[in-house]
């Protein structure tokens, strides 16, 4: 009998079977890739958070190569080691004249708390119907509990230095993503079509300003919380007032959430020495609150990203889940990217 040969295949069905193949080289290509990014996830953490900080910083570069000092303009890597210096500066001034303080008061906070849990609970048992929520049984958590959470404040401290060579990776890279930034940027934008290219340009640079602006104005927010927190918590004679002016100013950074927590610990602490001091750090966290909807977000954060508070919320629960404090650091300038990024290639002109 004679074998039957297949046909020769068609130029039509050569080109399916090609674009077939090609879609499955593409799927394996992608799922390679997306394994790739999950074993690399710190390291590309570290490379996003010295980027998006190098977004920030370049623009204060440009401006410190546009001063002209008797006919003198510095050359760009000048500016970065004159910004670099007035950054060691701060946190020289920083750890040498504020850090200590804080320190200070971060051991006696650890030392004092167990043994003042006591007396606060026997001031609850005064409140109407407290005994039913068993609060000896609270009492003796809440002692275990602080006298593990106030030793591991201590006692972690030195592993925070593990993350120095991280930090310092995150310095060095965001270093050279200011003086090498623009080479990468436009090799990147190369990848893409001219028209796309142009679009994808536009977008971009909207996308920068947004996240500088909210970067600056969130910083200053920051600096803002912590000084006003430290002045009123040190004149209502609160204990650890400098610590807690601290941690008001730096958890600030993660919107909502941060000022909730701090305002929390800051209120519990005034509660060991008297109700009135409680009252007087919540009616001040208060008044601050809406004198910063009202009065210092809209002038400190205009043309900043405007999100809705579900997305920064949403924000987040997943940088926090994703990558923990540093995730929750980025998580809304990443919000602010993605969200103009949607409003670029998928929002419907037409349905908004």
């Amino acid at each position: 009998a004679l074998a039957i040969l297949p046909d020769d295949p068609t130029p039509a069905e050569a080109a399916a079977r090609r674009s077939v193949r090609g879609h499955i080289l593409f799927a394996f290509g992608v799922l390679i890739l997306l394994l790739l990014a999950w074993a690399l996830r710190k390291e590309l953490l570290i490379l996003y958070v010295a980027a998006l900080f190098a977004a920030v910083l370049v623009p204060v570069v440009d401006r410190i190569s546009a001063w002209e000092v008797r006919s003198f303009r510095a050359s760009r890597p000048v500016a970065i080691l004159l910004l670099i210096a007035a950054v060691g500066l701060v946190l020289t001034f920083f750890f040498t004249v504020g850090m200590p303080p804080v320190l200070r008061d971060l051991r006696q906070f650890s030392i004092d708390l167990p043994e003042r849990i006591p007396s606060v609970i026997a001031k609850l048992k005064h409140i109407p119907l407290a005994d039913r929520f068993g609060l000896d049984t609270l009492a003796q958590r809440a002692e275990t509990a602080a006298t593990t959470t106030a030793g591991y404040l201590v006692t972690s401290l030195p592993e925070w230095l593990t993350h120095i060579f991280d930090i310092l990776a995150t310095a060095f890279l965001c270093i050279y993503f200011m003086l090498e930034g623009d080479k990468a940027y436009q090799f990147f934008l190369s990848l893409f079509p001219q028209p796309q290219r142009v679009r994808l340009k536009a977008t971009m640079n909207q996308a920068n300003q947004k996240i500088s602006k909210w970067l600056v104005g969130q910083g200053l927010l920051m600096l803002t919380l912590g000084i006003s927190s430290t002045i009123v918590f040190g004149f209502l004679h609160v204990r650890y007032f400098l610590l807690l002016g601290f941690l008001m100013g730096l958890f600030n950074i993660i919107p909502i959430a941060g000022g909730i927590f701090t305002i929390l610990i800051a209120a519990g602490v005034a509660a060991l020495d008297s109700w009135a001091k409680m009252a007087g750090v919540l009616v001040f966290y208060f008044i601050y609150v809406n004198v910063e909807n009202a009065y210092l977000t809209p002038r400190i954060m205009r043309s900043s990203v405007n999100l809705m508070g579900l997305t920064v919320l949403i924000a987040l629960l997943l940088g926090t889940s994703l990558a923990g404090i540093v995730g929750a650091l980025v998580a809304v300038p990443t919000a602010g990217l993605v969200s103009v990024l949607l409003q670029q290639y998928a929002v419907q002109k037409d349905c908004q």
